[in-house]
């Protein structure tokens, strides 16, 4: 019989968007009339821009035509869409073309970077924590059992609390890859200049490996807030980059991201030879990825265009309106407010007394709205739950009525 990666048997219960969508299906399933606003998952509801839906027309089009017919893309992307990130998103922090490898969403690249690293690194997770960091550790291999608190051996955890704004404090000890991701999910919180530039100091100095997630940096409000890693002095010798066009552009359905990956970040054979993380990312790239399709890399080059910019722009502005009136919300009941301010996702501790998943069931069940339990981001993230401002404007009004009738 066909051997499994027993690893797998190591995650605790389902991940946890599944697990909500299967408690909210149950409850649909009893209450068919119930009128639900789903405000969990980070899923955008609003249109692709115009820009992006005219240029994946005219890629289809061209793709219906046997003269402008495209078969097999470059596994790291087509040129112009690597070259419009650079030129935009990267404009006079020193990132090239040839840095820039597209995907099929930067959910992905977290994940499958695993493969380029190999056993033996000491890896930092902040908690709370995006869930897919920490899983796809659990399948690699890269951690122990987990306790009753969900925390799996073998990880570093950096507790990130309402104490320090949400933004860990330096490890003690010596790590070898740290996830960090701003602005926040789940937290909605943004790093400064000065915690960066600490957290690039402190990899220089151990000859870390920063994995930094910006699948957000639309949405930063404040200017003095970096929207990139590689703002910060020393970050092109050891940081890479996720970045994706879901949240900004509406692609979560449609798929493409992208990380950037410098030429001077190195890792370490068993032997101590260093190797271009480049260098295996684009092999294992060439290997493993067919690259995302042409009309969606055309789409995405849209985003560029100043018609894209001004509409991104109109979709981040109704987003960040809607996170300022679920702050507004929660604060005007008397709960502890974070986030929703440089994120589209509003942090806000529970009332006394109940747990995060206590706090779900109740705004499922009495509210008929859905909301994310802190929990399920790790243990740090008892007491808390988190709210998506990814939605209407009207849902978001309606969500803001039924909150205070609740609470």
């Amino acid at each position: 019989m066909a051997r499994i990666n027993d690893n797998f048997l190591k995650l605790k219960a389902g991940y946890l968007f599944p697990e909500i969508g299967r408690r909210v299906g149950a409850y649909s399933e009893a209450n068919p009339d119930a009128a639900l606003i789903r405000c969990g998952i980070g899923d955008v509801t609003e249109a692709l821009p115009k820009a992006v839906q005219e240029a994946m027309h005219k890629a289809v089009d061209e793709l219906g035509c046997r003269d402008t017919f495209r078969g097999y893309g470059p596994e790291q992307g087509y040129g112009f869409l690597r070259e419009a990130v650079a030129d935009n998103a990267f404009k006079g922090l020193d990132i090239s073309a040839d840095d820039i490898f597209v995907s099929d969403g930067s959910k992905c690249d977290t994940g499958n970077i695993l493969d380029i690293f190999g056993p033996g690194n000491t890896i930092a997770i902040t908690d709370p924590v995006y869930p897919v960091y920490v899983d796809t550790n659990v399948m690699i291999g890269n951690t122990g059992e987990a306790d009753e608190d969900g925390r799996y051996e073998g990880l570093v955890y950096l507790p990130c609390t309402a104490e320090n704004n949400f933004v860990p404090a330096i490890p003690e000890e010596k790590v070898d890859i740290v996830y960090l991701c701003y602005p926040n999910n789940p937290t909605g919180a943004s790093a400064t200049r000065e915690q960066l530039q600490a957290w690039v100091d402190y990899a220089l100095k151990n000859d870390a490996i920063i994995l930094y997630d910006a699948a957000y940096e639309a949405f930063i409000q404040d200017a003095d807030v970096p929207r990139s890693i590689y703002e910060i002095e020393g970050a092109k010798q050891c940081a890479l980059e996720f970045r994706s066009f879901s949240k900004n552009g509406g692609f979560t359905g449609v798929r493409c991201g992208y990380i950037v990956i410098p030429d001077t970040v190195f890792g370490t054979t068993e032997s101590g030879e260093k190797i271009s993380i480049k260098q295996l990312w684009s092999r294992r790239t060439s290997t493993k990825f067919n690259g995302a399709s042409y009309p969606v890399q055309r789409g995405a080059e849209a985003i560029f265009s100043d018609e894209g910019k001004a509409e991104v722009a109109a979709l981040v502005e109704h987003y960040m309106a809607n996170a300022k009136l679920l702050r507004a919300a929660c604060t005007e009941l008397g709960l502890k407010v974070f986030g929703g301010e440089n994120a589209p996702y509003v942090w806000v501790a529970c009332p006394e007394g109940l747990t995060s998943w206590d706090m779900f069931d109740k705004m499922l069940n009495e509210a008929n709205v859905v909301i994310t339990p802190g929990s399920g981001f790790g243990a740090a993230g008892e007491g808390y739950f988190r709210i998506s401002a990814f939605n209407s404007r009207s849902n978001v009004e309606e969500v803001c009525k039924r909150l205070k009738a609740l609470l």
